[in-house]
């Protein structure tokens, strides 16, 4: 029976029915146990020291060079977006805007956010022919929001079998005002993004946010989630 402190595996090679090797493991090391079924020849015992003596031929693995991109250690970042946002009851219409974000660690940041939209007409506009609700100036929609984000999978994306870049999917939450109609509403907004780093100093973000308020501008009071689509670019320094 087998000791488990002692595992010994033989192996037989036989040269025309008269060289044998035995190799026994234990757990003092390997010893090579050298046994010739005919000891009186001595041409396979001259064999059998040439083949103790021989060196062990070990293969050295192919090594790659990696270049890895060295990420700024600045903790600002600033940068400029561009999508679609629509707001309930006035459809979808292009928005821009501005972000500053400060990374408070590796997976925390802080960012503030300004943005613009125009509305567009509501369904009873359309349907009544020459009401409107809200003058032109009144239907561009300025927002500004402070958020707190937090990255839930950072990692890596690849372009190619030699391409990779830094990458992380993040969740934002935070609260600010949306102004239109000649009055400011408090909006709370929560949201995703991906922030995908080109290089040490530059990123590409793709964010979709609810931005949550209550109006009346219709008549009754009740709450409005209005969808933002936008993608951007934005600098470390």
């Amino acid at each position: 029976m087998e000791s488990w402190r002692q595992r010994a595996v033989l192996i037989t090679l036989t040269r025309a029915g008269q060289l044998r090797y035995t190799i026994v493991r234990g757990c003092a090391g390997a010893i090579l146990v050298l046994t010739a079924a005919t000891a009186a020849n001595p041409a396979f015992a001259a064999e059998a020291r040439a083949l103790e003596l021989e060196p062990l031929l070990v293969r050295e693995p192919e090594r790659r060079q990696v270049n890895v991109d060295a990420i700024d250690a600045e903790n600002w970042e600033v940068g400029v977006f561009g999508g679609l946002m629509n707001v309930e009851d006035f459809g979808t219409n292009p928005a821009m805007g501005l972000r500053l974000a400060y990374h408070v660690s590796e997976d925390v940041f802080v960012e503030a956010a300004y943005g613009r939209t125009k509305l567009g007409r509501t369904s009873f506009e359309r349907l009544s022919g020459d009401a409107r609700i809200l003058t032109d100036d009144e239907r561009d929609m300025d927002y500004y929001n402070l958020s707190v984000g937090y990255h839930v999978l950072p990692g890596e994306a690849f372009l190619g079998p030699r391409m990779a870049f830094k990458g992380a999917l993040y969740f934002a939450a935070g609260a600010g005002v949306s102004e239109f109609g000649g009055d400011d509403r408090f909006t709370v907004n929560v949201g995703l993004g991906y922030r995908l780093i080109c290089v040490d100093w530059l990123a590409l973000r793709f964010d979709v946010r609810d931005h949550v308020f209550q109006s009346d501008l219709l008549g009754s009071r009740k709450t409005l989630h209005n969808i933002e689509l936008s993608g951007g670019v934005t600098v470390f320094f």
